[in-house]
C-alpha cells in the first residue's frame, strides 16, 4: 500500500482559499515574523552587552544570575531560526574561558531542542493552510499525504522523492546528516541550527529520543575541546 501511494500521490482537489483571505493572513503572518524578528534582535543585543559586562571569572551571587540569564537567553536565541546563535556560543565561550564549556554546552543542546520540539508541535493543518494560501497547492497535497501515513511509508516516500542514488543512503543516514547540517558552517543562510532543526520536527521523520542524542553528540566536541584543551583550541 505505501508503494502505490509512494508511486501515485494523490492530488489533493481542495482549491485555495480566496485571495483576499489569503492576503490578510499573510500580512499577519508577516508582521508576527517581523515582530519575532525585532524581539530576537534586542535579545541578542542584551546578551552581547551583558556579555561584555561579564568579568573573567565569576564569583558573585549576581554575576553568577547575570550569567545564568545570559546563558537562558542564549538558548532561546539558538533555538531562532536565522539567528547566528552558535557565534553568540563561541563568544562566550572566548570571554570565559573552560570554565563555562559544560555550561554553554548545555545551553546550546537546550536551544536545538526547543527548536525541534517547536517543529513537532507545529499542527500539519496550519502548515497546509499557509501552502494554500501561498497558492503552493501540490506542496499541501504533500503535506496531506505524508500526514496520512505511519513514520515508515513516510521515509520510503521521502527516499522515492530524493535523487534515486542518493535517496536510500539519506534517509538510512539521516541522524548523521542533521548532525552534520548543525555543525556544518555557513548554515545560517539556511536557518542556522534552529531552522534546521524546526524543519527535522516539522518533517516528524526524526524521533525524539535519536535526534535529543544526535543534539547531544553533535554540538560535544567543541566545547569538550575547549573544557579540556583551553580555549587555545580556538582558531
Amino acid at each position: 500500500m505505501a508503494n502505490e501511494l509512494c508511486a501515485n500521490p494523490p492530488i489533493m482537489t481542495q482549491p485555495p482559499p480566496p485571495f483576499s483571505r489569503s492576503l490578510a493572513r499573510i500580512l499577519f503572518r508577516i508582521a508576527v515574523i517581523l515582530a519575532l524578528a525585532y524581539g530576537a534582535h534586542l535579545l541578542m543585543d542584551w546578551v552581547l552587552t551583558r556579555m561584555m559586562d561579564l568579568p573573567h571569572g565569576m564569583h558573585s551571587v549576581m554575576l553568577t544570575s547575570v550569567l545564568l540569564l545570559v546563558l537562558v537567553a542564549y538558548a532561546l536565541l539558538i533555538a531562532i531560526p536565522f539567528v547566528p546563535g552558535v557565534e553568540i556560543g563561541l563568544s562566550l565561550l572566548l570571554l570565559q574561558g573552560p570554565p563555562i564549556a559544560p555550561l554553554v554546552y548545555l545551553a546550546s543542546v537546550a536551544g536545538l531542542m526547543i527548536a525541534y520540539f517547536a517543529g513537532r508541535l507545529l499542527p500539519p493543518e496550519w502548515i497546509r493552510r499557509t501552502l494554500l494560501d501561498l497558492r503552493l497547492v501540490r506542496a499541501a497535497a504533500l503535506i496531506d499525504q505524508i500526514g496520512a501515513l505511519p513514520p515508515q511509508d513516510r521515509l520510503s516516500l521521502l527516499s522515492d522523492k530524493l535523487p534515486r542514488r542518493l535517496g536510500p543512503h539519506l534517509v538510512r543516514w539521516r541522524y548523521l546528516m542533521l548532525a552534520a547540517l548543525i555543525n556544518l558552517p555557513g548554515t545560517m543562510v539556511i536557518g542556522g541550527g534552529g531552522g534546521i532543526c524546526m524543519i527535522a520536527g516539522l518533517s516528524r521523520l526524526f524521533a525524539p529520543a535519536a535526534t535529543v542524542f544526535t543534539f547531544f553528540m553533535a554540538v560535544l566536541p567543541v566545547p569538550f575541546g575547549i573544557w579540556f584543551f583551553g580555549i587555545g583550541l580556538l582558531p
